[in-house]
């Protein structure tokens, strides 16, 4: 089915107000779950997808950002002389490839849409692309974005990543109205954006990966003329419905953590900590004392 997706637009210029003090010299998304800022986690997730070529979407400030996929030649040559290959191996993994990422910036925040369409020169006129939110940390085998490619092999169209949400939390989302559900596909009629409580159309609530098809931008483009405030990526993918073109929601297997919240954050700390092998034993121990501890205090 038409074109493969090689290109990925991470947008990462929030300023991450919800974990200051930190992020007051930190970009949120060096954030570190673990010992892998949370940057580190979506990259490898879109490597796995078979992306080759990663567009972030910055603003000031986020300098330490665009070092972090630097090669650190001191420090590897300093690593390689105390024969410490294991540490070696892990900062290579970090490494990109000359020209594989482009930086453009993004100097208003202007809303997820706007953040998109500020790639819009990265990328040619008939080429579908992936968007992916790094705040959105998702555990899942195979990874996210992986699974996404592969069902969207099979349709076409644009594809985003859903889940199912309990009606109260609904409001928090952009929601699925489907026309077909098919499973772990679901076709989609609408998308409503952050619904009020109780006028949901479904429980599919809409997370931060997507597959767009090039015509996407074009509505960006169009939204971009006729707004004077914010884009909303959600109004571009409910333009290509009512143009009469395919949007795939995908169930995706999988775990989804908020990491834009501190305590989604939390989740996903004990979450990955948990698959560590060497960090389990030690860290199932403390879980039992702590929670042993507060069922005693109560």
């Amino acid at each position: 089915m038409g074109r493969k997706v090689t290109k990925a637009i991470f947008p990462v210029a929030g300023l991450g107000t919800r974990f200051l003090p930190t992020t007051k010299s930190i970009p949120k998304e060096m954030l570190s779950l673990v010992d892998k800022p949370l940057i580190q986690y979506a990259i490898d997730e879109a490597r796995a997808a078979g992306i080759k070529e990663f567009i972030f979407v910055t603003s000031r400030g986020k300098g330490a950002l665009e070092d972090y996929f630097d090669h650190a030649h001191e420090l590897e040559s300093s690593l390689k002389k105390s024969g410490k290959t294991e540490l070696l191996e892990i900062l290579r993994a970090t490494n990109m490839e000359s020209g594989a990422i482009a930086y453009i910036r993004q100097h208003k925040a202007l809303g997820l849409g706007h953040a998109v369409w500020c790639a819009r020169r990265l990328l040619s006129d008939d080429e579908p692309f992936a968007v992916v939110l790094t705040d959105d940390v998702i555990q899942g085998e195979p990874p996210c974005l992986q699974q996404m490619i592969e069902a969207y092999d099979e349709t076409g169209g644009s594809m985003v990543a859903t889940m199912e949400v309990a009606a109260d939390k609904a409001s928090s989302y952009g929601v699925l109205d489907i026309a077909e559900d098919m499973g772990a596909i679901v076709r989609a009629k609408g998308m409503v954006e952050k619904p009020a409580k109780g006028t949901q159309p479904s429980n599919l609530a809409v997370i931060g990966r997507y597959i767009l098809a090039p015509t996407v931008m074009t509505n960006l483009n169009k939204l971009k003329q006729g707004a004077g405030g914010e884009i909303q990526l959600t109004d571009a993918i409910a333009e290509e419905i009512e143009a009469g073109r395919d949007v795939f929601g995908l169930r995706f297997r999988g775990q989804r953590f908020d990491c834009g919240s501190k305590a989604g954050f939390l989740q996903a700390t004990v979450a990955f900590g948990l698959e560590r092998e060497e960090l389990k034993d030690e860290f199932v121990e403390y879980l039992h004392q702590v929670t042993a501890m507060r069922r005693a205090a109560e």
